[in-house]
């Protein structure tokens, strides 16, 4: 006899736990994949020597995760400063007026659609098993799934961007050098659409849509950094 289905094997699935990691991962590795590419066609616009290419797309490279990672430890950080400071002022004021605390937080239930009546006996109970953890989860908005991580976000970042950033570094040391601009702009749009259509499959999001966007603005940085190579560079 088959067990009975529990409740979750009716939920459809959820990805919004996934948001911060992904959201630095993809962004890493996009920026990666993208501006170690950009800056490998202007050059490759304007030399034809591959050890011009290879120093710039190394330069790219180790630039670029170390300053996605140092960037997104410190934004993360003051994200992750301005929520202890909210939390310590938050457990001040439920020390110091925890009545109109529990009206405040009454008030918040009843704006999501509860009766007068419901808001506060909710607010009351929630205050009695952990009042802190209440108000910080629905008066400032800050849960497990938003709160941020500074490590994690700049590890995620600066790996990602190293992943991404090696491809170009790759087709500029193994792919001919009179075609380098295209071989550069084909590989980096199959891999940007590749990264769009991961992205949006893990996030639960639209694969066309992502895909278009990716490749669409990855193909205007390209050809942008290409004409700035042509008008200062010169071409044997």
């Amino acid at each position: 006899m088959e067990p009975d289905n529990t409740l979750e094997d009716y939920l459809s699935p959820h990805y919004i736990h996934k948001s911060n990691w992904l959201r630095a991962a993809v962004l890493g590795a996009n920026d990666g994949l993208l501006s170690t590419a950009s800056i490998t066609i202007g050059i490759a616009s304007a030399s034809t020597e591959r050890t011009s290419i290879i120093l710039a797309a190394v330069a790219g490279l180790v630039a670029g995760a170390a300053s996605m990672a140092a960037g997104e430890y410190v934004s993360v950080s003051s994200q992750t400063d301005i929520e202890k400071a909210d939390i310590e002022r938050e457990a001040k004021e439920l020390k110091e007026m925890p009545e109109q605390e529990l009206q405040f937080l009454a008030k918040i239930y009843e704006k999501r659609g509860l009766s007068k009546t419901t808001a506060l006996q909710v607010a009351k109970e929630l205050t009695s098993h952990d009042a802190l953890a209440a108000h910080v989860r629905d008066e400032l908005g800050i849960n497990e799934i938003s709160q941020a991580h500074p490590l994690q976000a700049a590890i995620a970042s600066g790996a990602s961007f190293t992943c991404g950033a090696l491809l170009p570094l790759v087709v500029a040391i193994f792919m001919p050098l009179k075609n380098m601009v295209w071989y550069q702009y084909g590989f980096t749009i199959f891999f940007l659409v590749l990264l769009g259509v991961v992205a949006a499959r893990t996030g639960g999001s639209s694969v066309i849509k992502a895909s278009v966007r990716i490749a669409v603005w990855g193909t205007l940085a390209m050809i942008l950094t290409a004409l700035v190579g042509r008008f200062f560079g010169v071409v044997a």
